[in-house]
């Protein structure tokens, strides 16, 4: 790694919000730097943390927006990590105070359904996939189908189609992680959908050249609601993202312009669906 290149680096490590030991740990791959020598690299740059804030006025215009859409259903944490996906400036209690002063509706909401949630142990990466559709907005056409990772919570996959769960499609959505992945999991756990099948034979495929213990445990399944990581993904993109989309569903049916035939399904994955799937993509 060059000289430029190891600024441009360290200047997009640091815009992206990441901690100083978190840029060390990442450039350590190419590049061994002290805690004292980063920080005089930092200085240099003209990066600062508590500086060169954005204008009040864009960071108010910026959070009107996304109240406007899903976005009046995240909490301030959250959408001040996407004032910073969006290169706006600016502190994290400015934001809690917006966030109140314009959605105080939204924010009273918010503290009713705080859950105290039990710890959920994994033994590392990619050693346990929890995957399964999500249906709340089934009858309108448009089916969720996703993967998270049980030991980083991270979303292998969430993509949003116009069909009900199909196992050829899942089974595209697996095929495609594991192949920019470049391997496959050491397990993974599904409910007991026919969507599913293909996905379990692939995996027990994949698995079959290690052991015979390995492959009887290669693939878990049990009832949907015992899936615990990725529920608690869905219950996430409900809070965060869905729930605005169902609302503004309903109340199409309300006033009588949905009323679930072929047409109406067809208008609403032809004008939605790929808005949703942008929704999702910036969570």
């Amino acid at each position: 790694m060059d000289f430029d290149e190891r600024n441009q680096a360290i200047h997009l490590y640091f815009e992206m919000g990441l901690l100083y030991i978190d840029i060390l740990r990442i450039l350590a791959e190419n590049l061994i730097l002290s805690l004292r020598h980063l920080k005089r690299i930092i200085m240099k740059l003209g990066l600062f943390r508590r500086k060169q804030y954005s204008n009040v006025g864009d960071v108010i215009e910026f959070v009107q927006h996304q109240l406007k859409t899903s976005g009046k259903l995240h909490g301030y944490r959250w959408m001040y990590e996407k004032c910073l996906s969006h290169n706006i400036r600016c502190k994290k209690e400015d934001i809690r105070i917006i966030i109140g002063a314009l959605n105080p509706i939204g924010v009273s909401e918010r503290r009713k359904r705080r859950l105290q949630r039990r710890a959920y142990p994994s033994k590392g990466p990619n050693y346990l996939w929890h995957f399964d559709s999500y249906d709340k907005l089934k009858r309108y056409g448009i089916s969720i189908n996703g993967c998270v990772d049980g030991f980083s919570r991270r979303a292998i996959w969430v993509n949003v189609y116009h069909t009900a769960p199909d196992s050829k499609v899942v089974a595209g959505y697996f095929v495609e992680a594991t192949d920019k992945l470049g391997a496959c999991p050491r397990s993974m756990r599904g409910d007991l959908g026919t969507e599913n099948v293909l996905v379990r034979d692939i995996q027990r495929y994949l698995r079959s050249g290690v052991n015979e213990e390995s492959l009887q445990y290669c693939y878990l399944q049990g009832p949907s609601t015992a899936n615990q990581h990725i529920e608690y993904w869905w219950s996430f993109l409900r809070r965060e993202c869905t729930d605005y989309w169902i609302c503004l569903f309903r109340n199409l049916a309300d006033e009588y312009y949905f009323n679930g035939g072929f047409i109406d399904v067809s208008l609403v994955r032809f004008c939605f669906m790929h808005l949703i799937q942008v929704g999702i993509n910036t969570l």
